[in-house]
Protein backbone atom coordinates (compact mmCIF):
# COMPACT_ATOMS: atom_id res chain seq x y z
CA UNK A 1 0.00 0.00 0.00
CA UNK A 2 3.17 2.14 1.13
CA UNK A 3 4.81 1.64 -2.28
CA UNK A 4 1.97 2.60 -5.07
CA UNK A 5 1.01 5.77 -2.78
CA UNK A 6 5.02 6.90 -2.86
CA UNK A 7 4.36 5.62 -7.01
CA UNK A 8 1.13 7.79 -7.64
CA UNK A 9 3.18 11.09 -5.72
CA UNK A 10 4.75 13.11 -8.89
CA UNK A 11 8.51 13.90 -7.65
CA UNK A 12 9.19 17.08 -5.64
CA UNK A 13 10.67 18.50 -8.80
CA UNK A 14 8.49 18.10 -11.12
CA UNK A 15 5.86 19.90 -9.20
CA UNK A 16 8.77 23.18 -8.92
CA UNK A 17 9.62 22.75 -12.43
CA UNK A 18 5.65 22.91 -13.50
CA UNK A 19 5.31 26.09 -11.68
CA UNK A 20 8.35 27.43 -13.20
CA UNK A 21 7.47 26.58 -16.68
CA UNK A 22 4.06 28.60 -15.88
CA UNK A 23 5.90 31.17 -14.81
CA UNK A 24 8.05 31.97 -17.11
CA UNK A 25 5.50 30.99 -20.04
CA UNK A 26 3.48 34.21 -18.35
CA UNK A 27 6.59 36.66 -17.60
CA UNK A 28 7.24 39.85 -19.64
CA UNK A 29 10.35 38.58 -19.98
CA UNK A 30 10.07 35.60 -22.25
CA UNK A 31 8.58 38.07 -24.07
CA UNK A 32 11.04 40.48 -24.44
CA UNK A 33 14.28 37.28 -25.17
CA UNK A 34 12.34 35.44 -27.12
CA UNK A 35 11.63 38.16 -29.36
CA UNK A 36 15.15 39.29 -29.60
CA UNK A 37 16.23 35.50 -30.47
CA UNK A 38 13.58 35.82 -33.09
CA UNK A 39 13.77 39.00 -35.14
CA UNK A 40 17.80 39.03 -35.20
CA UNK A 41 17.48 35.14 -36.17
CA UNK A 42 15.01 35.41 -38.62
CA UNK A 43 16.04 38.62 -40.04
CA UNK A 44 19.38 37.17 -40.81
CA UNK A 45 17.63 34.40 -42.73
CA UNK A 46 15.94 36.09 -44.51
CA UNK A 47 18.18 38.99 -45.84
CA UNK A 48 20.39 35.86 -47.32
CA UNK A 49 17.60 34.53 -49.11
CA UNK A 50 19.27 36.31 -52.26
CA UNK A 51 22.62 34.66 -51.88
CA UNK A 52 21.04 31.23 -51.06
CA UNK A 53 19.13 31.58 -53.66
CA UNK A 54 22.11 32.83 -56.54
CA UNK A 55 23.49 28.76 -54.97
CA UNK A 56 20.37 27.11 -55.44
CA UNK A 57 21.40 28.03 -59.04
CA UNK A 58 24.14 25.45 -58.92
CA UNK A 59 22.65 22.83 -56.33
CA UNK A 60 24.31 20.17 -57.87
CA UNK A 61 27.92 21.63 -56.35
CA UNK A 62 26.48 22.59 -53.22
CA UNK A 63 25.16 19.43 -51.42
CA UNK A 64 24.60 21.62 -47.99
CA UNK A 65 22.71 24.12 -49.62
CA UNK A 66 20.35 23.77 -47.02
CA UNK A 67 22.40 24.43 -43.88
CA UNK A 68 23.47 27.86 -45.36
CA UNK A 69 20.05 29.05 -43.94
CA UNK A 70 21.84 28.89 -40.80
CA UNK A 71 25.84 29.09 -41.54
CA UNK A 72 25.71 31.84 -44.18
CA UNK A 73 26.95 35.31 -43.42
CA UNK A 74 24.57 38.40 -44.25
CA UNK A 75 26.09 41.24 -46.76
CA UNK A 76 26.60 44.22 -44.55
CA UNK A 77 26.25 41.97 -41.54
CA UNK A 78 29.10 40.29 -39.48
CA UNK A 79 26.85 37.19 -38.11
CA UNK A 80 25.42 34.24 -39.65
CA UNK A 81 22.12 33.18 -37.82
CA UNK A 82 24.74 30.89 -35.89
CA UNK A 83 26.65 33.68 -34.50
CA UNK A 84 23.52 35.71 -33.29
CA UNK A 85 22.65 32.17 -31.45
CA UNK A 86 25.96 31.96 -30.32
CA UNK A 87 25.75 35.66 -29.01
CA UNK A 88 22.74 36.10 -27.73
CA UNK A 89 21.75 32.62 -26.85
CA UNK A 90 23.62 33.05 -23.54
CA UNK A 91 21.79 35.91 -22.58
CA UNK A 92 18.63 33.69 -22.54
CA UNK A 93 20.11 31.12 -19.87
CA UNK A 94 20.96 34.40 -17.74
CA UNK A 95 17.76 35.79 -18.15
CA UNK A 96 16.38 32.21 -16.69
CA UNK A 97 18.32 31.67 -13.92
CA UNK A 98 19.60 35.25 -12.74
CA UNK A 99 16.95 35.67 -10.23
CA UNK A 100 15.86 32.02 -9.94
CA UNK A 101 16.43 31.43 -5.82
CA UNK A 102 17.40 35.64 -5.14
CA UNK A 103 13.97 36.44 -5.92
CA UNK A 104 12.47 33.57 -4.01
CA UNK A 105 14.95 34.67 -0.98
CA UNK A 106 14.03 38.96 -1.54
CA UNK A 107 9.98 37.90 -1.84
CA UNK A 108 10.43 36.07 1.29
CA UNK A 109 8.79 33.23 -0.42
CA UNK A 110 11.59 30.49 0.00
CA UNK A 111 10.88 29.26 3.68
CA UNK A 112 7.24 29.26 2.43
CA UNK A 113 8.44 27.16 -0.71
CA UNK A 114 10.51 24.53 1.18
CA UNK A 115 8.10 24.07 4.08
CA UNK A 116 6.04 21.91 1.29
CA UNK A 117 6.32 18.53 1.21
CA UNK A 118 9.25 18.33 -1.04
CA UNK A 119 13.20 17.94 -0.65
CA UNK A 120 15.04 20.58 -0.66
CA UNK A 121 17.29 19.29 -3.88
CA UNK A 122 13.72 19.41 -5.54
CA UNK A 123 13.83 23.63 -5.40
CA UNK A 124 17.13 23.94 -7.19
CA UNK A 125 16.63 20.72 -9.54
CA UNK A 126 13.11 21.86 -10.56
CA UNK A 127 14.28 25.68 -11.38
CA UNK A 128 17.15 23.87 -13.55
CA UNK A 129 14.95 21.54 -15.69
CA UNK A 130 12.35 24.35 -16.03
CA UNK A 131 14.66 27.07 -17.68
CA UNK A 132 15.88 24.41 -19.88
CA UNK A 133 12.51 23.42 -21.07
CA UNK A 134 11.94 26.60 -21.67
CA UNK A 135 14.68 27.18 -23.49
CA UNK A 136 14.64 23.91 -25.63
CA UNK A 137 11.32 25.12 -26.35
CA UNK A 138 11.95 28.82 -27.72
CA UNK A 139 15.24 27.06 -29.77
CA UNK A 140 12.94 24.64 -31.18
CA UNK A 141 10.34 26.86 -32.23
CA UNK A 142 12.62 29.62 -33.83
CA UNK A 143 14.62 26.79 -35.73
CA UNK A 144 11.81 25.22 -36.91
CA UNK A 145 10.38 28.60 -37.95
CA UNK A 146 14.14 29.32 -40.01
CA UNK A 147 13.73 25.92 -41.64
CA UNK A 148 10.06 26.95 -42.98
CA UNK A 149 11.31 30.15 -44.51
CA UNK A 150 13.83 28.31 -46.11
CA UNK A 151 11.25 25.25 -47.77
CA UNK A 152 8.59 27.80 -48.50
CA UNK A 153 10.87 31.11 -49.99
CA UNK A 154 13.34 29.19 -51.58
CA UNK A 155 12.14 25.91 -52.02
CA UNK A 156 14.79 24.18 -50.39
CA UNK A 157 14.33 20.83 -49.00
CA UNK A 158 16.66 19.09 -46.27
CA UNK A 159 17.88 15.70 -46.94
CA UNK A 160 18.13 13.31 -43.68
CA UNK A 161 21.62 14.07 -43.28
CA UNK A 162 21.14 18.03 -42.62
CA UNK A 163 17.79 16.99 -40.57
CA UNK A 164 19.95 14.48 -38.25
CA UNK A 165 22.67 17.89 -38.02
CA UNK A 166 20.40 20.49 -37.02
CA UNK A 167 18.95 17.88 -34.41
CA UNK A 168 21.92 17.61 -32.86
CA UNK A 169 22.88 21.20 -33.70
CA UNK A 170 19.43 22.24 -31.36
CA UNK A 171 20.74 19.55 -28.81
CA UNK A 172 24.21 21.32 -28.25
CA UNK A 173 22.90 24.56 -28.89
CA UNK A 174 20.76 23.87 -25.27
CA UNK A 175 23.59 22.36 -23.54
CA UNK A 176 26.12 25.62 -24.18
CA UNK A 177 23.05 27.80 -23.02
CA UNK A 178 22.47 25.29 -19.98
CA UNK A 179 26.19 26.15 -19.08
CA UNK A 180 24.84 29.80 -18.92
CA UNK A 181 21.66 28.68 -17.06
CA UNK A 182 23.32 26.97 -14.78
CA UNK A 183 26.45 29.59 -14.19
CA UNK A 184 23.39 32.14 -14.09
CA UNK A 185 21.82 29.64 -11.24
CA UNK A 186 25.08 29.14 -8.84
CA UNK A 187 25.49 33.42 -9.05
CA UNK A 188 21.56 33.78 -8.09
CA UNK A 189 22.72 31.01 -5.13
CA UNK A 190 25.89 32.50 -3.95
CA UNK A 191 25.52 35.81 -4.42
CA UNK A 192 22.10 36.44 -3.00
CA UNK A 193 20.87 39.77 -4.75
CA UNK A 194 19.39 39.34 -8.39
CA UNK A 195 21.13 42.61 -9.55
CA UNK A 196 24.45 41.72 -8.15
CA UNK A 197 24.05 38.21 -10.48
CA UNK A 198 22.62 39.46 -13.19
CA UNK A 199 25.55 42.00 -13.07
CA UNK A 200 28.41 39.48 -12.98
CA UNK A 201 26.85 36.87 -15.25
CA UNK A 202 26.49 39.57 -17.86
CA UNK A 203 30.54 40.75 -17.35
CA UNK A 204 31.24 36.68 -17.85
CA UNK A 205 29.36 36.83 -20.96
CA UNK A 206 31.05 39.67 -22.26
CA UNK A 207 34.55 38.54 -20.99
CA UNK A 208 33.79 35.09 -23.07
CA UNK A 209 31.45 36.20 -26.13
CA UNK A 210 32.83 39.24 -26.64
CA UNK A 211 36.35 40.43 -24.99
CA UNK A 212 37.72 36.27 -25.21
CA UNK A 213 38.97 36.68 -29.02
CA UNK A 214 40.98 39.89 -27.91
CA UNK A 215 42.70 38.66 -25.14
CA UNK A 216 43.53 35.52 -26.25
CA UNK A 217 45.59 37.20 -29.35
CA UNK A 218 47.41 39.78 -26.75
CA UNK A 219 48.31 36.59 -24.29
CA UNK A 220 50.05 34.45 -27.46
CA UNK A 221 51.73 37.17 -28.95
CA UNK A 222 53.33 37.27 -25.33
CA UNK A 223 54.82 33.92 -25.86
CA UNK A 224 55.04 33.37 -29.01
CA UNK A 225 56.08 35.49 -32.15
CA UNK A 226 52.74 36.90 -33.77
CA UNK A 227 51.82 35.02 -37.70
CA UNK A 228 53.64 31.56 -36.85
CA UNK A 229 52.52 28.54 -36.77
CA UNK A 230 53.11 28.48 -32.92
CA UNK A 231 50.87 31.46 -32.12
CA UNK A 232 47.68 29.86 -33.89
CA UNK A 233 48.01 27.13 -31.82
CA UNK A 234 48.42 28.58 -28.76
CA UNK A 235 45.49 30.62 -29.58
CA UNK A 236 43.50 27.75 -30.37
CA UNK A 237 44.40 26.36 -26.73
CA UNK A 238 43.30 29.42 -24.69
CA UNK A 239 40.38 29.72 -26.65
CA UNK A 240 38.72 26.38 -26.10
CA UNK A 241 39.42 27.51 -22.17
CA UNK A 242 35.81 29.73 -23.33
CA UNK A 243 32.64 28.03 -23.50
CA UNK A 244 31.68 30.09 -26.58
CA UNK A 245 34.50 28.85 -28.58
CA UNK A 246 33.94 25.23 -27.91
CA UNK A 247 30.83 25.74 -28.98
CA UNK A 248 31.90 27.54 -32.01
CA UNK A 249 33.87 24.71 -32.87
CA UNK A 250 31.20 22.30 -32.60
CA UNK A 251 28.53 24.20 -34.77
CA UNK A 252 30.97 24.14 -37.65
CA UNK A 253 31.78 20.86 -37.68
CA UNK A 254 28.22 20.24 -37.55
CA UNK A 255 26.84 22.22 -40.06
CA UNK A 256 29.81 22.08 -42.40
CA UNK A 257 30.23 18.32 -43.76
CA UNK A 258 32.87 19.26 -45.81
CA UNK A 259 34.75 20.65 -42.77
CA UNK A 260 37.41 17.98 -41.50
CA UNK A 261 39.36 18.95 -38.96
CA UNK A 262 39.99 21.73 -36.59
CA UNK A 263 43.06 21.93 -35.97
CA UNK A 264 45.39 24.76 -37.78
CA UNK A 265 45.61 23.86 -41.28
CA UNK A 266 48.61 24.77 -43.58
CA UNK A 267 48.02 26.81 -47.09
CA UNK A 268 49.11 23.96 -48.77
CA UNK A 269 47.52 21.25 -46.83
CA UNK A 270 44.15 22.70 -47.72
CA UNK A 271 45.38 22.62 -51.29
CA UNK A 272 46.46 19.62 -51.64
CA UNK A 273 43.14 18.31 -49.88
CA UNK A 274 40.35 16.48 -51.67
CA UNK A 275 36.68 18.02 -51.06
CA UNK A 276 34.68 15.47 -49.59
CA UNK A 277 31.86 15.40 -46.85
CA UNK A 278 32.13 13.68 -43.64
CA UNK A 279 29.09 11.34 -42.59
CA UNK A 280 27.26 12.89 -39.32
CA UNK A 281 28.66 10.36 -37.32
CA UNK A 282 32.52 11.47 -38.31
CA UNK A 283 31.37 14.76 -37.49
CA UNK A 284 30.79 13.93 -34.02
CA UNK A 285 33.43 11.99 -33.11
CA UNK A 286 35.82 15.03 -34.39
CA UNK A 287 34.21 17.38 -31.39
CA UNK A 288 33.50 14.70 -29.31
CA UNK A 289 36.10 16.78 -26.57
CA UNK A 290 34.47 19.54 -26.99
CA UNK A 291 30.93 18.39 -26.69
CA UNK A 292 31.90 16.67 -23.51
CA UNK A 293 34.06 20.17 -22.24
CA UNK A 294 30.47 21.20 -22.33
CA UNK A 295 28.82 18.66 -20.41
CA UNK A 296 30.75 18.52 -18.35
CA UNK A 297 31.20 22.39 -17.93
CA UNK A 298 27.37 22.50 -17.48
CA UNK A 299 27.73 19.90 -14.85
CA UNK A 300 30.56 21.43 -12.92
CA UNK A 301 28.41 25.07 -12.31
CA UNK A 302 24.95 23.06 -11.55
CA UNK A 303 26.91 20.58 -9.06
CA UNK A 304 28.56 23.90 -7.27
CA UNK A 305 24.77 25.32 -7.36
CA UNK A 306 23.08 22.32 -6.34
CA UNK A 307 25.86 21.87 -2.86
CA UNK A 308 25.42 26.11 -2.43
CA UNK A 309 21.83 25.58 -1.67
CA UNK A 310 21.72 22.43 0.41
CA UNK A 311 24.61 24.26 2.76
CA UNK A 312 22.68 27.58 2.90
CA UNK A 313 20.46 28.52 5.87
CA UNK A 314 17.17 29.95 4.98
CA UNK A 315 15.45 32.35 7.62
CA UNK A 316 12.08 33.08 7.97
Amino acid sequence: MSKSTEVAIPPGWRTVARKEIADHLNSARLLVVAGLLTITGVAAVYAAGGRIRDAAQAATDEPSLFLNLFTLAIENTPFAFVNFVALIGPLLGIAFGFDAVSSERSQRTLPRLLAQPIHRDDVVNGKFVAGLAVIGMLLTALMVLVGAIGIVRLGIVPSPDQVARLIVYLVVSCVYIGVWLAFALMLSILLHRAATAALTAIGAWLVFSLLAGLIVQMVASVFTTPGTIANAEMQQALGRLSPAFLYEEVTAALLTPELRTLGVILPEQAYRAVPSRLPIGQSLLLVWPQLTALVALCAVMFAIAYVAFLRQEVRV
